[in-house]
Formats: structure tokens, sequence, C-alpha cells
């Protein structure tokens, strides 16, 4: 959440900000809600300590007090609880205002309305130098014995295939293949839970905004990650780190769960946008002076691993249109799927500033003995594996329906190709 005293003396600038966003959001109702909540705790104070001193008193004088008096004290009484109960009714509504407010862009986002206005900014590979026989990876001729899509929808649903054999080798091959890449990188590897509760949720910012996104357990009060973002970032929650030990790197390989709803057409065939997946994920906690600093290197740490895997992508600058809720500058890496003629997103890499670590209360403390202060929050997709994996497929097919393997691939694998 941005600064509460940021936002009471800046309101104009901040809606000036946020109007690019596309998140609605009505800066001017919060800062009346909150001047609201602001008199009626000032009233409440003086009102219960006017209370407490005539409690005192009373009790004090014991049988000398008349009934008028005692009746006096009740109805004040009931005056205070009555009132408790509404200032909880503002705290609700001033809470749930204050978290619908989006984090700024940073002022070097691009100005635009939809992702039609986001930058390519870098390109790498040539998209003419893959294989001639590229064809969508869904049209394969053994795709389906490799992914099985009809049997995960008689199990689970729709978007949650099976990999058989090889091609469950070949994903299994993949998240080893970003993990050591990512330890490479001086990230520290984490197993994380793959629940996470509300709190540990609404931190991150996937509550309220993302809210029909996720999978809730609601008898348990849990739920599924969307990413491994969300307890990843929450390890620290409510701590105050040293600033010695920053900037800290984690990493983590989790399954990801996302209903993606309203989702249909040609753009969501095979693996292009599935409700279960698996994806490594890099997660920095920094330095507010560093943050943007480290963002390039966040980014540059997921560039290498798609150039390792001789994959063209090119890597757009978001626009303060497409960017998301809590985001204050985001990459999107996006790699080239041959057969199918397009560009896939694999990878988002953001910086949030101090947005999560104000909500999850995570700070630290200055080496010269200052106040603590929020740190700043980053993440990259360090890389989801379905889209890798549809490119790796439609790029590298060869003449005779097999599929050759990167480099990096093959000794994790034990081929050079695979074929059903």
């Amino acid at each position: 959440m941005l600064e509460l005293k940021y936002l009471r003396s800046h309101g104009e600038e901040v809606k000036q900000l946020l109007s690019a966003k596309k998140f609605p959001c009505d800066i001017d109702a919060f800062l009346k809600l909150d001047q609201m909540r602001r008199d009626y705790i000032g009233k409440f104070e003086a009102e219960r300590a006017t209370f407490n001193e005539e409690s005192g008193r009373v009790a004090k004088m014991a049988g000398e007090i008349s009934q008028k008096e005692r009746a006096e004290l009740r109805k004040k009484s009931l005056k205070i609880k009555q009132m408790d109960e509404m200032l909880r009714d503002i705290e609700v509504q001033w809470k749930q205002a204050y978290l619908s407010i989006p984090n700024v862009p940073h002022e070097s986002v691009p100005i635009g309305r939809s992702e039609a206005d986001n930058v390519v900014i870098s390109t790498w590979g040539d998209v003419e130098k893959i294989s001639p026989h590229a064809i969508p990876h869904y049209d394969i001729p053994w795709f389906s014995k490799a992914i099985d899509f009809p049997r995960g929808v008689k199990v689970t649903g729709s978007g949650f295939p099976f990999y058989v054999g090889a091609m469950a080798r070949l994903v299994r091959s993949l998240i080893q293949f970003f993990l050591d890449e990512a330890e490479h990188n001086g990230y520290t590897e984490f197993l994380p839970p793959i629940f996470v509760n509300e709190t540990s949720a609404v931190a991150t910012g996937q509550l309220p905004d993302k809210e029909g996104m996720m999978y809730a357990m609601e008898v348990d009060g849990f739920f599924a990650i969307p990413t491994a973002e969300v307890p990843v970032t929450n390890f620290f929650r409510d701590e105050t780190l040293d600033e010695a030990s920053l900037p800290i790197l984690r990493c983590a390989h989790t399954p990801c769960f996302r209903r993606e709803a309203g989702s249909w057409g040609k753009d969501v065939r095979g693996l292009n946008r599935l409700h279960q997946f698996d994806k490594v994920e890099l997660v920095k906690w920094v330095h507010p002076s560093k943050s943007f600093e480290e963002l390039e290197l966040l980014r540059a740490d997921a560039e290498r691993i798609l150039q390792k895997l001789e994959i063209p992508y090119r890597v757009l600058a978001i626009c303060t249109g497409d960017i998301g809720f809590p985001h204050a500058k985001q990459y999107d890496l996006e790699v080239w799927a041959g057969g199918q003629r397009r560009w896939l997103e694999v990878s988002s890499c953001s910086n949030f500033t101090d947005f999560q670590a104000r909500r999850a209360n995570i700070r630290f403390r200055p080496a010269d003995g200052s106040k603590p202060q929020n740190v700043h929050t980053l993440n990259g997709s360090g890389l989801a594996v379905p889209r890798i994996l549809a490119a790796l497929l439609e790029n590298n097919v060869q003449s005779d329906g097999s599929v050759k393997i990167p480099p990096p691939l093959r000794e994790r694998l034990g081929k050079d190709e695979i074929c059903f």
C-alpha cells in the first residue's frame, strides 16, 4: 500500500499518477473517509477519556453517588459501546478503501492505455532461424500422447493436463535447469507452501485485486498460490532485517494455480494457458536506493536462461495502462513460438517499491541507527514452464516429427531428441 502520509499530502499528484493505470480508484472518496475516521477517532477518544475519569470518580465515592448519577454513567457507557462499534465499522470501510489503491507507476514507465502501448525495448535471436518444419505444438502428431489433456479433464477439469514419460522428464529437466541457473546467480532455493492464508495474499496484492483468479479453500481459509511470489515474499512478513543483509535473493519452484476466468479461444489452446503449471520464481528484498538497479539485474537473470535455451525472445516495458496493481515498474519477456507465429509471455520482472513491504510490514534497520524503513520487493519468473515448453517444441521440431533438445537439457534428460 502507499504511505498514508504521502497520500494525505499529495492527493492530487497520486490521482494524476493513478489515472494512467487500469484500476478504478477514487482518491477523493478515500481521503474524505480518512478524514472522517480521524475526526471520529478524536471524538471517541475524548468521550472515552471523560467516561473513564467519571468512572474513576464514582468508584472512589462509592455510596455517595446518587441513582441519577449512576444512570447517567450507564447511559455514557452505552454511548461509548455504540461509538466503539461505529468506529469498528468505519475502520473496516477505511481498510477496504485503502487496500483498493494501487501502487503508483515509476516515472520511467511508458504512458499508454492498453497492452497495445507496451514498448519493445530489446530483442534476442532470429525468429527466421528456427526449424523450417515448425508447427503449433498442439498439432505435432504425437503431442496428445506426451501431454494428455482429455484424461486431465476426466480427473480434474480443463487446464490440468498429464505429462507422460519423456515429456514429464523434460518438464523436470527444465525445472532443474531453472533452479540451477538461479543458484548460480546467487539465489538461495526455497521449497515453500503452496497454500497461503488471506493475510499473505493481501500482503503481496493478490487480494483484493485478483480475488477471482485464486482458487479458494473456504472451509480452511486458504488460497492455492497463483505464483511462488506470495509465500516467498511473506517469509519475512512482520520482520525487521539488518541493512547489511540486503539484498536478499531467493528462488522457488512450485506448481501455480490460476482460475483464468473468461479465457477462451485459439490463444489458450494446448500449453498456452493452463490452470495448473510449474514455475520457478525469483524474489528479492533490497535497499530502496538500489531497487531499480536490482530490477535490471533480475531481468538479466531471466534473459540468460532464454539465451542458453536458444529461444528467440523480446523484452517489453509494460505501459501505465497495462501494468499490474502492486507494480511500480514491469518488464515482460516474450518468446517466439514459431509454429503459432506469435509471441508468448514467459516472465514478468517487476519492482513493487515499498508497496508490498508496507502491507507485509517488512522493514530493515539502517546501519546508522536511524529508524527502520520498508524494504523494496521485486520478483520475476525464472521461468514458467508451459510456454517455454511450447516454444521449444515448435521451434525445434524436425522433418520426421521428433523434437531436438537444446544443449543445456540434454544431459539432464538423457536424450538429444524426443518423439512418441
